[in-house]
């Protein structure tokens, strides 16, 4: 996010009367921030007049152990409700490497993030069973419920997932749950992308059900897949997994404690998802570009990109790639992204750099904007997280 000129106002509300105060009694254009952890992902936002920080809307609001739902404020830090719903051996299946950084729910959802479990329960766009917004003329929206087969009414939920702000102010979600893994274990495999990408197929095609299945760029490269399940389930099908993956296969066991929070009580150096977590971060020399193709092009994808850095999910078909901070080979790999039939978008890039946040505009892009429209006619809410989609004229 561009800073806030001097201006700008800021606005922490800390309940849902109070947003949409906020909203109504703003004038000019808003921008939504929650922790910041991807404040600079998507388009460069434009001059706002006010900036509406979501964090002190915080907390449970409804917690069902029965149902598996669980009903928080937005600005509430998913590592801090993987806390609370720890005590019941409950937890939001979603891993994304931004939780351990304080990601907020709302911000996690609005930034359309993942990590790799996404592979078996999807990313927040599928355990988001209901939301409470406000719309950018002050309206209060809700749709779902906290029943995971609620499907009445317009699902608002899916059309603010990947939205960065643009469309509306979440305040509150409601989230499916699923049980806490008793164990969880990583065999990992030293090969380049092509041997990988084998190895994955052969997988994926099999009954062993991984949790995860990613690779990371190195030399060689590693592959890493994880397995999931009971104490005494795991042991057993690791030693399929090794079977299966071959010799080279090594295990690479943690506390399943780490996938769930995203901190590591047992953290060890050279632990390969402190690298695979690395990589999806990026560093503040490289432009960033989370991109996403069908999982049998990705491979090609990512061969033919400049990467520095890659972090693949092999099962998912959705990468975070690292490349020269240089507007040409940004414009390359959004390029060939497309040319795949995939969707790239810029998440993280040094300062000053003049790229391309997304590649060539979708078919659907008359739809994007007439969503915009219905939602934010004034073109209030995050102005320049998609140009130049949405906020053409």
């Amino acid at each position: 996010m561009s800073p806030p000129n001097a201006t700008t106002t800021t606005l922490r509300p800390k309940d849902l009367a109070a947003v949409r105060d906020a909203v109504l009694d703003t004038p000019g254009k808003i921008a939504i921030s929650g922790a910041g952890t991807a404040g600079g992902w998507a388009g460069t936002l434009r001059p706002v007049d006010a900036v509406l920080d979501t964090t002190a809307l915080t907390g449970i609001v409804a917690h069902n152990p029965g149902d598996m739902t669980v009903s928080v404020l937005a600005g509430t830090p998913m590592r801090a409700l993987t806390a609370e719903l720890a005590e019941h051996r409950q937890h939001v299946s979603f891993d994304a490497a931004r939780v351990a950084d304080g990601a907020t729910v709302g911000g996690l959802v609005a930034t359309a993030d993942a990590g790799p479990a996404a592979l078996v329960f999807g990313s927040l766009r599928d355990l988001v069973i209901g939301t409470t917004v406000v719309l950018a003329d002050g309206t209060v929206a809700r749709s779902g419920g906290h029943v995971i087969k609620n499907v009445a009414g317009y699902d608002l939920a899916k059309l603010l997932h990947g939205s960065y702000g643009a469309l509306a102010v979440l305040v509150e979600v409601v989230l499916r749950l699923h049980p806490v893994p008793q164990r969880a274990a990583t065999v990992v495999v030293p090969c380049p992308l092509a041997e990988a990408a084998e190895l994955a197929a052969r997988l994926l095609g099999s009954q062993l059900e991984p949790a995860a299945v990613e690779w990371v760029s190195g030399e060689p490269g590693t592959l890493l897949v994880r397995v999931e399940g009971t104490a005494e389930a795991v042991p057993a099908r690791v030693e399929r997994l090794r079977e299966l993956l071959g010799a080279a296969a090594e295990l690479d066991e943690w506390d399943s404690r780490r996938n769930l929070s995203n901190e590591s009580p047992t953290r060890r150096d050279g632990d390969p998802w402190d690298r695979h977590a690395a990589l999806v971060r990026g560093t503040p020399d490289d432009a960033v570009l989370r991109i996403g193709v069908r999982p049998s092009r990705l491979p090609r994808v990512l061969d033919a990109l400049p990467a520095r850095g890659v972090a693949a999910g092999l099962g998912t078909g959705v990468a975070t790639v690292s490349l020269p901070a240089d507007p040409a080979a940004v414009t390359q790999a959004h390029a060939a992204v497309a040319a795949a039939g995939g969707t790239s978008v810029l998440r993280a890039r040094p300062a000053g750099l003049d790229a391309p946040a997304w590649g060539p505009a979708p078919s659907a892009v008359a739809v994007l904007r007439a969503v915009k429209t219905a939602h934010d006619p004034d073109r209030r809410l995050g102005p320049g997280r998609f140009d130049p989609w949405m906020d053409q004229q």
